[in-house]
């Protein structure tokens, strides 16, 4: 299976979130699973590369040529996939990918978890989508997404969506159930 990561690329997280990333990567190859993600060799993103890569897992990179501007590339990658933009970007995701998994991350990821959910409720995919909620991270958009229902501006079943996950076993074996 090829399992899509969003996350944050900042050198700057917390130190924890990158260890559990680290060791979601070792997950994923452990259990032969191949990584699809944003390329970049820091933060959650680089972390999860690198676990993967450190057990012999396959790893396909995708990004913008422009993007080594911002965030360093994982050079390490089995295949690396340039593109001119992000929308490009995401759509060889969706193409690429079997799963996604969102773990922590800046505004990029929250682009490409809303972006990703959208699309599974429009039915362009019905592919897994776990919000790995490390350190519940997510929990004030949780609230805001519950909130959001409460005010009826979008629909309760659109909770269904997503997945919502607080460990790495949790995160793998339901993507492994629902694929």
């Amino acid at each position: 299976m090829r399992i899509c990561l969003y996350g944050a690329g900042s050198n700057k997280i917390d130190k924890n979130y990158v260890d559990i990333s680290y060791k979601l990567g070792e997950e994923i190859a452990k259990r032969k699973h191949d990584l699809v993600f944003g390329g970049g060799d820091t933060g959650v993103m680089g972390a999860v590369s690198k676990g993967v890569i450190n057990k012999n897992g396959k790893v396909l990179g995708i990004a913008p040529e422009w993007m080594e501007e911002f965030e360093g590339i994982c050079k390490e990658c089995d295949k690396f996939i340039y593109t001119s933009t992000m929308d490009e970007r995401k759509n060889l995701f969706l193409k690429h990918s079997d799963a996604f998994i969102i773990a922590p991350g800046g505004l990029g990821t929250l682009d490409e978890f809303f972006e990703i959910v959208t699309l599974k409720k429009l039915k362009v995919h019905n592919k897994p989508i776990v919000l790995f909620n490390i350190n519940h991270f997510y929990d004030s958009l949780l609230k805001m997404i519950d909130f959001m229902i409460k005010e009826k501006t979008i629909p309760e079943d659109d909770r269904k969506l997503i997945e919502v996950c607080y460990s790495i076993e949790e995160t793998l074996n339901y993507i492994e159930e629902e694929y």
